[in-house]
């Protein structure tokens, strides 16, 4: 798939959900991520500063892998890093509330309608 432009994190938001589009690759972006800011917590907590570089090493380095071996695309941070990390957080939440379905149905829908 080439690189997409957008105008907005709005156009941006079903992109970076279909780039997320297979249930595997969030619950391994959210395990990434959850467990990075844990580890960087407790860092932080104990007067560790430098723990505070789990999150973004762990967080990253769960998800990328994800998108290589099974979503099959690059991560959108390539491409567009802040809208990544704020598609991130949103996704995350959304998956705490327990709308992952939501999620799929964006992803299908994009998909879809770009391919």
């Amino acid at each position: 798939m080439t690189q997409q432009t957008f105008d907005s994190y709005e156009e941006f938001w079903p992109y970076y959900v279909a780039m997320h589009s297979k249930a595997a690759t969030r619950w391994v972006h959210l395990t990434g991520t959850l467990t990075g800011l844990a580890v960087s917590a407790y860092g932080l907590a104990r007067g560790r500063r430098r723990y505070a570089a789990a999150l973004p090493l762990i967080g990253y380095g769960t998800a990328w892998p994800a998108h290589f071996f099974i979503e099959k695309n690059n991560p959108a941070t390539f491409g567009h890093p802040a809208w990544s990390l704020r598609g991130d957080v949103q996704m995350i939440r959304m998956m705490l509330a327990g709308r992952d379905r939501e999620l799929a149905e964006t992803a299908a829908k994009w998909l879809a309608e770009n391919r």
